[in-house]
């Protein structure tokens, strides 16, 4: 259930388990699984009174974030949709709007349990005459209009999900007249536009952009019917592109269909063809795509570079947006490049053991802090593989786990090509007679070395030798490579379903050796 803080009648607006305050009542704060402040700017006329009205929130806002522990608060911004003013040089309802929502991100930045969404993002969408509907405020308190509760809805449940770290992995390009204008192949290096005057600049403005996406850790990769020298020689003669080539991850320069090389992407990435967005500015490519692979994400396309920044927007918006970033994101590009090298080395190889042995493999395993908790929220939103039983799990819902006595841990794995980061987790839940394995997880950059097993041994190692684990594996469409893995552990099946296996051991039935090829801190 969540607990609602409000000023106004806001009942329409929320779908789901809510209960609900008295119009600016914080004096009961009820234990709940997360609050919601969505307090609105009174309607009022006197400017000397609400400005100070509205300075008020913010002291109401920090007690409440005081009184609620690690529990999950989102703060909705507040904003002017209606109040007019007369005195043009008169700014203390804006200031006073200003402080509060300072007010508020500063509480976050404190705070990880405190998210703040904007409501400008939803109200920016409509004009005044729509947002408000006088009867509704005058019959009921409601100065939003019922009339766009679908709407809301729909926004508010989009800002969750970025709150939660949900968005799409791989932007897959095209890049003919969408990545430069021109057709390299007809145009010659030299012939092709991405910057200068216009249309260059256009193309100019959009690559900055799609560079910012790559610098928050969306995939980015190339699908081109072209000559791949012809491709690269784009890159050493124009140097001064803003997209290099180091920038994508995964390139498919051919004369394949478009389909087939998405696939071939996907495989290599080892994501799945619902993260992905593929941008081409050729209608049939789109519609081959469309049909062919539907879990792919589709945009439309301008054929005016001027529209680019609408585009940008909408793919932001659409699939891209997040809350924040981790630090893993931010080395995405380069993990992936990374694993690159390392498949090219393992083809090398004969024997899986020489190949892992060779790549000096370090695995550090902790417990989880302040500072890993918003990736471990990320990875069980993220994970569908190697996932066990595929709960997802917020910051918020972490830390009521902690808070329940579970011990939660976190996989690290470097090798000599370089640091993969946070890339695998564990949470335990105690038992009165051990401990169940509620959540185990891993990225699938890291599998297909054994990590998985040293990863789960080194933690079960360290739990008393009487201990009774249990553990379930839930079947997906996407988990069925972990569908043994508990068997493979020396776990024993007690229970199965159609999707549902549950397992149990003593920790002194299992064989907890760890090959000596890993390092582990």
């Amino acid at each position: 259930m969540t607990y609602v803080f409000r000023n106004n009648t806001i009942e329409r607006f929320l779908r789901g388990e809510y209960q609900y305050s008295g119009y600016n009542d914080f004096s009961i704060i009820p234990d709940a699984d997360a609050y919601l402040w969505w307090y609105q700017v009174p309607i009022k006329y006197n400017i000397s009174q609400l400005a100070d009205e509205i300075i008020l929130f913010a002291d109401k806002l920090r007690f409440i974030a005081s009184q609620i522990g690690n529990k999950p608060l989102n703060v909705i911004t507040i904003e002017n949709i209606y109040v007019p003013n007369v005195i043009m040089s008169d700014i203390r309802i804006s200031q006073a709007i200003e402080y509060f929502n300072c007010a508020a991100y500063s509480i976050s930045q404190k705070k990880s349990n405190v998210k703040v969404i904007d409501f400008m993002d939803f109200a920016n969408r409509y004009s005044c005459d729509e947002l408000i509907d006088w009867k509704f405020y005058y019959l009921y308190q409601m100065p939003l209009n019922p009339r766009l509760a679908n709407d809301f809805h729909q926004w508010l449940n989009k800002q969750q999900d970025r709150i939660a770290l949900k968005r799409k992995k791989c932007l897959v390009l095209d890049l003919d007249n969408t990545l430069w204008a021109g057709i390299l192949g007809e145009d010659g290096v030299e012939g092709i536009s991405f910057d200068g005057d216009y249309p260059g600049k256009a193309f100019s403005h959009w690559q900055e952009g799609l560079k910012q996406l790559k610098e928050s850790g969306v995939i980015l990769a190339l699908c081109s019917k072209n000559n791949e020298t012809d491709v690269q020689e784009v890159w050493i003669k124009r140097a001064n592109m803003i997209l290099k080539a180091e920038d994508f991850v995964a390139k498919r320069i051919n004369w394949q269909d478009k389909a087939t090389n998405i696939q071939s992407i996907a495989k290599e990435l080892n994501i799945g063809l619902d993260s992905i967005v593929f941008v081409d500015d050729n209608p049939t490519e789109r519609e081959l795509v469309r049909q062919l692979l539907p879990m792919v994400e589709v945009p439309e396309w301008s054929s005016h570079p001027y529209d680019f920044p609408l585009l940008y927007k909408e793919l932001i918006e659409k699939y891209f947006k997040v809350y924040s970033i981790t630090e893993e994101d931010k080395n995405k590009t380069e993990q992936y490049h990374q694993n690159f090298l390392r498949q090219q080395q393992q083809s090398q190889f004969t024997s899986l053991e020489d190949f892992v042995r060779s790549l000096n493999i370090e695995l550090t395993i902790q417990p989880i802090s302040e500072m890993s908790l918003q990736r471990v929220a990320q990875m069980s939103q993220k994970t569908n593989q190697f996932n066990l039983t595929t709960k997802r799990y917020t910051e918020d819902d972490i830390q009521r786990l902690l808070e329940k006595g579970a011990c939660v841990y976190t996989l690290s794995v470097a090798d000599k090509f370089g640091d993969n980061g946070i890339t695998g987790c564990m949470i335990l839940l105690p038992k009165e007679t051990g401990w169940v394995i509620d959540t185990l997880l891993l990225s699938c950059r890291i599998l297909g070395k054994g990590i998985e097993y040293a990863f789960a041994k080194q933690i079960l190692s360290t739990l008393p030798n009487h201990s009774i684990v249990l553990a379930d594996y839930y079947s997906t469409e996407k988990n069925a490579q972990v569908a043994t893995f508990y068997d493979k552990l020396g776990f024993k099946c007690i229970a199965e379903d159609n999707n549902h296996k549950s397992y149990s051991t003593l920790i002194n039935n299992l064989n907890l050796h760890i090959e000596d090829y890993f390092t582990i801190k």
